[in-house]
């Protein structure tokens, strides 16, 4: 079975709506300009670093910060619910208690 690449994003089908193809060209150093519409997606700019994941014969390409902020979500998930926060003003409200107890420490 031939390896393909597949890139993904979370926002990906949000922002286009469906599956699309780009083409780039790989230099004899190995490297390949990211296209213009990938790198939108992805919201890579100069300097974001990207993570090359295989899945089975699959290559993933993701935005290695939004990697990052998926595990935050993931570790958080269910959080708010056990302290009992509905509302922004009630996250604000945790924040300020805290401050308070932390500068009396």
């Amino acid at each position: 079975m031939e390896k393909c690449i597949i890139i993904l994003s979370k926002e990906s089908k949000e922002k286009r709506g469906s599956d699309f193809m780009e083409l780039a060209k790989v230099t004899t150093k190995g490297q390949v300009t990211i296209p213009k519409s990938i790198r939108e997606l992805l919201n890579l700019k100069e300097g974001s670093k990207i993570l090359f994941i295989q899945k089975g014969n699959d290559i993933v390409i993701k935005n290695s910060a939004m990697i990052a902020l998926e595990k935050i979500q993931e570790a958080f998930e269910g959080e708010a619910e056990r302290l009992g926060l509905k509302t922004e003003d009630d996250v604000v409200k945790m924040i300020k208690d805290f401050r308070k107890t932390r500068k009396k420490d």
